[in-house]
Order: structure tokens, then sequence, then C-alpha cells
């Protein structure tokens, strides 16, 4: 059995360390309403500017922009995002793991795969499995966001245009509650336009519906031009808000169920330590009535 003393040392620690682990939950909550915040605020723009792109492109055609061509999936570049600390439950690892998947189930007919990572986790996990890695950023905070977003953007429409890549796909995590974040696998090139949905008269929803072809100024294919790179910046950078919401929300969670774990390993101790100081006494006891019973006879 422990002595007393390393008992009484273990409590101190766990202690200790279960005050760390609030204080980090504190600080990963109030973050969390930031970023949360900040997503809120993206996610109606870029849902409007996936409309307008995806209209353009019914009236104009998938062949008004280079970015809309359709290639045999030969090269594939993925983007993956992952943060550059741990300590966030399941964050990183369900990403690599997802992106593990995708390669070896979805590209297993690609012949060229390589990875643009976005954070340190992943960064360290794929370069020590010697993984094709074309570029390393650090993940985004809040005030990094949008330059990660449009440096990474510009680097894969670089590729894509010059033939360096068929495909570029997107992993990430997206935002869903503080409790609940969902790995996102999404191909951002070559852009494919969503389907205008329009209600009917009677309400239901209609995906063949050509809306009336406006006039525009400056002209459509001026429009695609200008709108279509600024799509794919906008959904690097909603998908590194997604991100860094999701990152803080498991590390709240991750920090509180810490904390709860660290509450009952000190009841377990605390009751360890009593039960050895009560033998402790009795054996004290008994000693001494021992000796007195000796003494008397």
């Amino acid at each position: 059995m422990p002595s007393l003393k390393s008992i009484r040392k273990r409590i101190v620690s766990v202690k200790n360390t279960r005050k760390i682990t609030r204080a980090m939950k504190l600080v990963a909550a109030a973050k969390l309403r930031r970023a949360q915040d900040a997503i809120i605020a993206a996610r109606p723009y870029a849902n409007a500017l996936s409309r307008v792109v995806s209209e353009l492109a019914e009236v104009a055609g998938t062949e008004a922009h280079p970015l809309f061509e359709q290639r045999p999936a030969n090269k594939v570049a993925i983007v993956v995002m992952t943060s550059d600390r741990g300590l966030a439950g399941a964050f990183n690892s369900s990403i690599i793991r997802r992106v593990e998947q995708f390669v070896e189930n979805e590209l297993s007919g690609a012949q060229e795969v390589s990875l643009r990572l976005i954070g340190k986790k992943g960064n360290q996990h794929f370069a020590r499995r010697n993984a094709r890695i074309a570029s390393y950023d650090p993940a985004p905070t809040g005030p990094t966001a949008l330059a990660t977003a449009r440096d990474s953007a510009n680097r894969v429409i670089d590729d894509f245009l010059n033939g360096r890549v068929d495909q570029v796909w997107l992993v990430y995590n997206e935002f869903k509650s503080a409790i609940s974040q969902g790995v996102v696998v999404k191909q951002i090139l070559p852009v494919v336009p969503e389907a205008v949905v329009d209600a009917n008269a009677d309400g239901k929803k209609d995906f063949t519906h050509v809306g009336p072809d406006y006039i525009y100024e400056p002209g459509k294919i001026e429009l695609l031009g200008r709108l279509v790179p600024l799509f794919v910046q906008i959904g690097l950078y909603r998908a590194a808000l997604e991100s860094i919401a999701s990152e803080f929300g498991a590390r709240m969670t991750a920090m509180e169920n810490a904390t709860n774990n660290a509450g009952e390993m000190i009841s377990k101790l605390t009751l360890q330590y009593n039960r050895a100081r009560q033998a402790s006494i009795t054996k004290e006891l008994l000693e001494v009535i021992s000796g007195a019973e000796a003494l008397k006879g």
C-alpha cells in the first residue's frame, strides 16, 4: 500500500491539474463565443455567393470559366485543416483518420495525391509517414483566417490552372455545437455549381427551373472571372472559421471531461488516504495495547 505521504502528494498534484483544466475550459468557452459569432456571420455571405455563382454558371454555361473544367482525377490535392495544439479530444485524430480513409477508398485510382496542410498536428502526423506534402501553414486564428484562406486559394487555383492538379478537396471539422463537430470532405476544384432551387406555386422545390436571364453589367463572363476565384477563397475562409470554432468547442468539452475525471480521482485518493490513515492509527493502537499487556504480564 502507498505511504500516506505519497498519497497526499498525489492528491495535491491532481488538484493542481484540475485547476489548470478548469481554467483552460473557461478560456476555450470565452474564445468559442467569439468564434461562433464569426462563423454565424460568415455563413449567409458564403451561401449567397454560392447561389450567385450557381445562377451565373446556369445562364453562362460551365465553359465560361476554366475553374469549372472537369478532368480525370489523375492528380489530386487535399487541403487538410487541423490545429497547432492538442488537448482537444478527437478534433485532430478524426480529421487525420478521415483523410487516410478518403485517400485509400475514394482516391485509390489517382496517380498522385499531394497534401496542403494547415495546422501543426496534421503536418507532424503526415511528415512522419513520408506523405507527399506540397505546403504547410500554421493553423488559422481569428485575425489570420482570411489571409490563410487567401494564400491557400491562390495556390490551389494556380495549381489547377497550370495542370499540376486535376482535383482539389478540402477536409475540415464543421462546427455544429459546443459538443458536436463533424468532419466534412468537400470538393473545391473544379468548382461544381449547386442546383438553383426555386419554389413552385404549390410551395414545392423545383431544381430544374431556370430564372430570368438578367442583363449583367459587366457581362456574365467578366463577373464569373471575379466571382469564381472569390468563391474558392470564401469557401476556404468559411472552413477556417468552422475549424476554429470546432477546435474551441472540442477543447472546452475535453477540458470539462478532464476536470470531472480529476474530481473523481481526488475522491478516490481521499478515500484511499483515509483508509490508509485509519489502518496506520489502528496499527499504532494495537502496538501500544500489546506493549501495555506485555508490561502487565
